[in-house]
């Protein structure tokens, strides 16, 4: 465990050097964050009755999602992992003393934690000081807040371990495809829209699939939509998928390397 706590302090630290990105990308992510609320305020004010969340709860699951969207995000982290397989560097990789799986897991899972350790906190006080309407509410207990946590660290997790199947299909591919796997992930995660405004039978499905133990689950819980044993029930799913996905992956793996096949001079 001592290198995959180094591999991971080095990668965190190396990702707290990019202020400059993360100055853009907040910029981005307040324009998108007040885009959505204003776009919500249309709708609710339309027929505020027709809508599965409160407004209040509404504006906390964006501003949240905004403040960690690094997290949770499915794109933008692994660009290292898959051009190693591609341009043929994964030798390098394999004569390590270092299992290629948990290193590459350490190494996206610093990188997220890095870059959104940059843009969380000028997110965060932004949200709690704007007026109301567009104002963040806190959780409403210690113990809802407390869920929250457990629920993102999984969530955080779960996102990870999904990105790995994309690394892993660049062993097929021979190139990134992880956009297909980004677009999916944000839409059936509640990336885009959240899963109670999609259709009942859509959102019974999809809050049964993996990807509604990413985002959807701690950003509803802390904004107060999944509450009390409900919040449990995701709490477990998580953790079931979380199983799931790092089995499959380290699975995928072990196969992918029995027939790996690195060319050049």
């Amino acid at each position: 465990m001592k290198e995959y706590r180094a591999l991971f302090r080095i990668k965190f630290i190396g990702g707290l050097q990019y202020r400059a990105a993360a100055l853009a990308g907040l910029t981005t992510q307040f324009a998108w964050g007040f885009m959505e609320i204003l776009a919500f305020v249309a709708f609710y004010r339309a027929n505020p009755a027709a809508f599965p969340m409160e407004f209040s709860q509404t504006v906390s699951y964006i501003w949240i999602q905004q403040a960690f969207l690094a997290l949770f995000a499915t794109w933008g982290v692994g660009g290292d992992a898959v051009e190693s397989i591609i341009n043929g560097n994964i030798a390098y990789d394999l004569a390590r003393p270092m299992n290629l799986y948990d290193r590459w897991f350490c190494e996206a899972a610093a990188t997220r934690v890095a870059r959104a350790t940059l843009r969380c906190f000028p997110v965060l006080i932004l949200a709690f000081v704007l007026p109301e309407p567009f104002r963040m509410s806190l959780p409403a207990s210690a113990a809802q807040f407390g869920m929250f946590i457990v629920s993102a660290v999984l969530g955080f997790l779960v996102v990870c371990a999904y990105c790995m199947l994309d690394y892993m299909s660049s062993f097929y591919t021979m190139t990134r495809i992880n956009l297909v796997f980004a677009m999916i992930g944000d839409f059936m995660s509640g990336q885009i829209i959240p899963l109670p405004f999609f259709p009942r039978p859509f959102q019974a499905i999809a809050e049964w699939l993996p990807f509604a133990s990413m985002q959807n689950a701690p950003l509803r819980i802390y904004s107060g939509n999944i509450a009390g044993m409900d919040a449990v029930g995701c709490i477990a799913l998580q953790f079931f998928w979380l199983a799931i996905l790092l089995v499959l992956g380290k699975a995928l793996m072990r196969r992918s390397l029995r027939r790996v096949v690195t060319q050049g001079g």
